[in-house]
């Protein structure tokens, strides 16, 4: 799913990875490609992580993965980062999540009576990237959908998340609904659904794999 999202990364776009698996999807990128990766911590242009052993300590991405420099890598403050953020400067931001709902509503910031330490930039990142796409498991640990018709968590953003991808799928935030996109190379139509706690619309005819 990490590679399925990297390649709806486009020449030219200015992209901001959430912590948790969104980081990741950095060793997917093309290190040609020529993308702007912003770090809400103040890094603009960020390479790739670096290999072990050649980290350099004072580099990090807001996940703590050590990154590497490129051409043009900038550094900047808080307030000039989320400057960047806030006016709508990010074409895609990839968030991990807790669960999304079937509007497009994002719950990846606290569990009840889980310690959280803040909302932190999600907030914002959700609410003023252009576009915004979630990158999860179909289901948690427990077994339970991610994917809810509402979210019963805490909410970060109401109705900002366009597309998600999982495990299982990708599938498309809608005005009428949630849709079936792809599929991965191991999952069924009724592998899905069973796993979806939202109505889901499925197109006839073979879909996409990845």
């Amino acid at each position: 799913m990490l590679a399925r999202a990297a390649a709806d990364i486009a020449p030219g776009m200015t992209v901001n990875l959430g912590i948790g698996l969104p980081t990741q999807v950095l060793a997917h990128l093309d290190p040609a490609l020529p993308v702007c990766v912003h770090s809400e911590n103040g890094i603009v242009g960020a390479g790739p992580v670096s290999p072990a052993g050649t980290e350099d300590r004072t580099l990090i991405d807001s996940g703590g993965a050590y990154l590497s420099r490129l051409p043009g890598t900038s550094f900047c403050d808080s307030s000039v980062s989320f400057a960047i953020v806030r006016s709508g400067r990010l074409d895609l931001t990839l968030l991990g999540a807790f669960q999304v709902a079937a509007n497009g509503d994002l719950a990846n910031w606290r569990i009840p009576g889980k310690l959280a330490p803040g909302v932190g930039g999600a907030i914002e990142l959700a609410q003023k990237a252009r576009r915004v796409g979630v990158i999860m498991t179909h289901v948690d640990r427990a077994g339970a959908p991610k994917i809810v018709e509402a979210c019963t968590l805490p909410l970060t953003a109401r109705g900002h998340v366009g597309r998600i991808y999982t495990d299982l799928a990708v599938i498309d935030v809608t005005p009428a609904g949630l849709a079936l996109v792809e599929l991965s190379e191991d999952a069924s139509v009724a592998d899905v659904l069973t796993a979806t706690a939202a109505p889901l619309s499925v197109p006839e005819g073979p879909l996409p794999r990845f």
